[in-house]
């Protein structure tokens, strides 16, 4: 506890220049932490795809529709399991562009079956069965907007007119959860037969299908199969695994990956100078003291561990304080879920700061600390004379 102390008043010695590197730690740690969120954001779609699912689109585009004649056809081929199909609906609540979320029609069975994360209470799942004009809504899209089940939601889709003048109207019959952490709850599905039949145009037809295959070490080989299966049609297709799916999306923003290690690389760089120079002056100012530690006794070893110490406290104080405080925005939601709807600072993410928070106060350190144990005494007393 003494030397404790001895460190802690040495940290107070020049608090203005202590504070401020304190202040500059914590800046990067929390940006580190945000940069981690949004990262996991962005790629959350791929860490929740499943290996044993691919994709199947249309070969031109994914904006061009397939046949609905396809899924069976794919059910037919060696490998397997289950296909089933999706369309982008675009819906808009209330016509404001703003409250835009994915909405999506879907053959309600097959696709919580191939979509487990996708957790809906049984009863809940009847009914939806039950309700021909039934939807269910992911958790964070019935607190967004206040929704519950039983309510009567009218939407507007600019890609899906209806037969009939006026908007989409679907009644809530579920709400799912979250079976993944990383399981979007911001989806709004409803059921592909109703949606079929009221459109305007485009009967028949699907925008994709999810295809689940037996062995998942087999799936470029399936993904093959499927191709050549409708290889030479007007409608031939693109099967691709439902990660590199996702993947494809991302890309159309960036590489996100490298852009969050240019950014962190730059600050961390800064603040490795920052918290060294802070270090390599503190030691210098006490040089007199440090002889006067190893007069009285210390030795080389225990001063060496004082200054580490030094500098560990200082990277941990403004470091964990920094990924603190990034792990309290996260949990508050996302800001903006029309964008961002998986929010949150992954434990891994949390375990590589806490990793970080000991490199840098390790290397800040490591260099004065040797200089101040390699320091004789009679230099030292010299110096402060």
């Amino acid at each position: 506890m003494k030397l404790l102390f001895l460190v802690w008043s040495n940290l107070k010695r020049r608090k203005l220049r202590t504070s401020l590197t304190l202040l500059s730690i914590f800046v990067a740690f929390l940006l580190f932490g945000l940069l981690c969120t949004i990262e996991n954001a962005f790629t959350a779609g791929v860490t929740m795809a499943g290996a044993d699912r691919l994709i199947v689109r249309h070969k031109v585009s994914l904006l061009v529709s397939l046949p609905m004649t396809y899924g069976p056809r794919m059910e037919r081929i060696p490998g397997v399991v289950s296909a089933t199909h999706s369309t982008w609906f675009n819906g808009i609540y209330q016509n404001e562009p703003k409250n835009f979320f994915p909405s999506i029609p879907v053959e309600p069975e097959p696709f919580l079956e191939m979509y487990p994360e996708y957790v809906l209470p049984a009863d809940q799942k009847q009914a939806w069965l039950q309700t021909r004009t039934g939807a269910v809504i992911g958790r964070q899209l019935a607190e967004r907007f206040g929704w519950k089940i039983g309510d009567r939601v009218p939407l507007t889709s600019p890609i899906w007119p209806r037969k009939e003048e006026g908007a989409w109207e679907f009644d809530i019959v579920g709400i799912y959860d979250a079976g993944k952490k990383s399981t979007d709850t911001s989806g709004f599905f409803f059921r592909y037969d109703y949606f079929d039949e009221a459109r305007a145009y485009g009967q028949g037809e699907v925008g994709w299908y999810y295809v689940q295959v037996e062995n998942p070490e087999r799936a470029d080989e399936v993904a093959r199969a499927i191709d050549a299966e409708f290889a030479n049609s007007p409608y031939e297709t693109k099967t691709e695994p439902e990660g590199a799916f996702a993947q494809g999306f991302i890309q159309q923003v960036g590489n996100i990956g490298t852009i969050l290690i240019a950014i962190l690389s730059a600050v961390f760089f800064t603040i490795l100078l920052v918290a060294g120079n802070t270090m390599a002056q503190a030691v210098r100012e006490r040089t007199g003291e440090l002889g006067v530690l190893k007069a009285v006794g210390f030795s080389d070893g225990l001063v060496l561990a004082l200054v580490l110490a030094e500098s560990c406290l200082l990277a941990a104080l403004g470091g964990l304080t920094g990924l603190g405080a990034a792990w309290l925005v996260t949990v508050r939601g996302s800001p903006v879920p029309t964008m961002l709807p998986v929010f949150y600072l992954p434990n891994e993410d949390l375990l590589l700061g806490v990793g970080l928070v000991v490199v840098l106060g390790v290397v800040t350190g490591i260099v004065p600390a040797i200089q101040a144990m390699r320091l004789p005494v009679a230099v030292a007393l010299r110096r402060n004379a």
